[in-house]
């Protein structure tokens, strides 16, 4: 392998596009569902959609959830032939840009429901979309009994619905009872929509027998979070992130980094800062907690992660990788979404979908 080439200001987040694809097939064995689709919202969870869903095109991958119109409409561009389904519904007056673009909206209430059979009804195509039951969230969905009731009401056809889904609270924790209960409300709906394919499993989801329909979507666990958590992770890496060394220096016992004063060097020690900060999406939360690998050595934060730049003690990596332009690795070599998550006191989810917009971006595939 090529040595890497020296990282500028920014940071450098290289994104494994053969690994996004694996962890996709991973993820379709699992659920052992007719279809397996890819929830794509947030840019794909900062991996970007122009490149990600491609890629799970490729891959097989034939339907595709967002949450907004904006992103629908760039997956569309990317995916010219990908079922598109809009989880958080559609604004009112939206429906034309919906239809226009071929997208498909989760319908969570009586309203919108109408709404999209108006329009249906209007242009004289009836186009699909899917049908959200609550069965625990308490966010958006019709309740189980407004659900109930729905069945067997002429607007179901008129609205075109062709998917019925609900969504998991916590999947992710073992034996929750809540997942149960949910699997439980879920099925009895799905006894009253025969014949309507149904989809209640996320990443987690896919791992739980009770919660597997006609169409998994996973999410998280597609970009390497870990979606058994307190077990080993089954996913590959998809993400890497890089920061560059700007400076070293050496500082006596005593002396202060960082904004605050918050760091205190406790004898001697070697500083590097790094050009990435909390204006890069790198949460400074981290403060006190966060760490970098530098030459293969963990080295614990100095002070405050401010806006451009972050400090790190480097006392202990190796002198040769101690150079001007050399990488930190920031998510990557043992330091994954989910330990970078617990560092700054979030999830990997939002470590994830907050990866900036200053990184010089490499694909590999």
């Amino acid at each position: 392998m090529t040595e890497p080439t020296p990282i500028g200001h920014g940071g450098r987040l290289i994104i494994d596009l053969a690994a996004l694809r694996a962890n996709w097939r991973i993820l379709a064995r699992a659920a052992e569902c007719p279809e397996t689709a890819a929830v794509i919202k947030a840019d794909a969870y900062g991996c970007g959609i122009a490149r990600a869903a491609p890629a799970l095109w490729a891959e097989g991958c034939r339907t595709f959830f967002v949450a907004h119109l904006s992103e629908a409409l760039t997956a569309r561009e990317a995916v010219p032939e990908a079922a598109i389904y809009v989880l958080n519904g559609f604004p009112p007056g939206r429906a034309p840009a919906y239809r226009g673009a071929g997208l498909r909206p989760v319908l969570g209430s009586r309203e919108e429901i109408a709404e999209w059979a108006a329009a249906n009804r209007a242009e004289g195509v009836t186009r699909p979309a899917a049908l959200h039951v609550d069965t625990g969230m308490n966010r958006l969905g019709l309740s189980v009994p407004e659900g109930l009731a729905l069945a067997g009401d002429p607007v179901v056809a008129e609205a075109g619905i062709d998917l019925l889904m609900s969504h998991l609270v916590s999947a992710e924790v073992a034996h929750d009872p809540l997942t149960d209960h949910q699997a439980a409300e879920f099925a009895r709906v799905r006894a009253a929509y025969p014949g309507l394919r149904a989809s209640l499993a996320n990443s987690s989801g896919d791992f739980l027998p009770s919660c597997r329909a006609d169409l998994a979507r996973p999410g998280y666990a597609l970009y390497g979070g870990n979606p058994r958590p307190g077990r080993d992770n089954p996913m590959r890496p998809v993400v890497r992130l890089e920061a560059g060394i700007l400076q070293i220096r050496e500082v006596a016992a005593g002396e202060t980094a960082g904004y605050n004063a918050r760091w205190t060097a406790p004898g001697r020690r070697r500083l590097a800062t790094l050009s990435i900060g909390y204006a890069d999406g790198y949460p400074r939360s981290s403060t006190g907690r966060g760490e970098a690998v530098v030459g293969g050595v963990r080295c614990p934060f100095a002070g405050n992660v401010s806006m451009d730049l972050i400090i790190l003690d480097v006392t202990e990596a190796p002198d040769e990788a101690l150079v001007r332009g050399a990488p930190a690795t920031l998510i990557g070599d043992g330091l994954d979404l989910d330990a970078v998550g617990r560092n700054a006191g979030t999830i990997g989810y939002e470590i994830l979908t907050n990866l900036g917009r200053r990184y010089e971006r490499v694909y590999r595939d």
